[in-house]
Parts: structure tokens; C-alpha cells; sequence
């Protein structure tokens, strides 16, 4: 029997449970070995530092924030799961990014003009970190609880 006909027969396996804390774990892990490998393999040591502390935290923070807003008490809201994905995950990437965009901007321009805090290039990357961070880390959270929620019943009554 050919591969392909093998292939074709067989149902997609079910997807692992949401679970938020190996969401968050993953969330953090991934972009600061990511990061980071590439900052050491560079030689760039301002990139090695952000990505365990900037880059891999907002990731982190933003995985715990969506994915806490999208379980809503373990019942996901009946309009999240009504639109398409694509659209959902778009909503929430502007959402999350926006925000993300403007915490950069406090930090790197609005801290130092009013506080002892003074401008560094530190503080200047987090205008790129948080927000990309963000972006990827919605995107992320958002597809992946959308694929382990897809079939389920919005509400109890639903189940009838």
C-alpha cells in the first residue's frame, strides 16, 4: 500500500489539552533560547541580556494575559468562538501589540524626560522587544487555544 493512501485514512490526532502554565513556560523558553543563542553566537551581548529579561518576560506576561482572558473560567466567550480564527488572532495581536507599543514608548522616551531614569540603549530596545514580543506570543497563544477549543460547546446548554 502506498504512503500517501496510509497517510489520507488516518484522523488528525486531537490536539494536547490548553494548559496556561506549559502555555507560559513555552512562551518564556522559547524566545530566550532563541534570542539568546543568537545574541552569544553575535557576539552581542545587549541582545543575549534582553532576551532572557525583555524579549522572553513580555512574551511571557502576554501568554499569561491572553491566555487567561481566552479561558474565561475554563468556558471560552461565545463570540470567540463564533468568528473565524484568523480574525480573532488578528483583534487580539492589535490589541496586545498596541499596548505592548505603548509601555515601549513610556519606557524609552516618557521615563527619562520625567524621572532620574536615565536613557540608555537598554531602554531604547524595548520600543522592538515588547511590542514583537507581543505580537508573536498573542499570535501563538491565540491559534493554539483556538485549535484545542474547536468542537466544544460554548455553554452547558449547548450540549443538549
Amino acid at each position: 500500500m502506498p504512503a500517501t493512501k496510509e497517510r489520507t485514512s488516518r484522523s488528525r490526532p486531537t490536539p494536547r489539552p490548553f494548559v496556561l502554565w506549559r502555555e507560559v513556560l513555552t512562551a518564556y523558553a522559547a524566545p530566550a533560547l532563541m534570542a539568546g543563542t543568537a545574541g552569544v553566537l553575535t557576539g552581542q551581548r545587549d541582545l543575549a541580556v534582553a532576551a532572557c529579561t525583555s524579549i522572553a518576560g513580555t512574551s511571557a506576561m502576554v501568554a499569561f494575559l491572553v491566555g487567561t482572558w481566552l479561558r474565561h473560567g475554563g468556558q471560552p466567550r461565545r463570540w470567540t468562538m463564533a468568528i473565524p480564527g484568523a480574525a480573532l488572532t488578528l483583534a487580539l495581536v492589535i490589541a496586545a501589540t498596541g499596548t505592548a507599543a505603548l509601555l515601549g514608548w513610556f519606557a524609552a522616551q516618557w521615563l527619562p524626560a520625567h524621572t532620574p531614569v536615565p536613557a540608555t540603549a537598554r531602554l531604547e530596545r524595548l520600543r522592538i522587544d515588547l511590542p514583537l514580543s507581543a505580537a508573536l506570543a498573542t499570535t501563538i497563544v491565540t491559534l493554539r487555544w483556538r485549535n484545542t477549543t474547536a468542537g466544544q460547546p460554548t455553554r452547558k446548554e449547548d450540549t443538549r
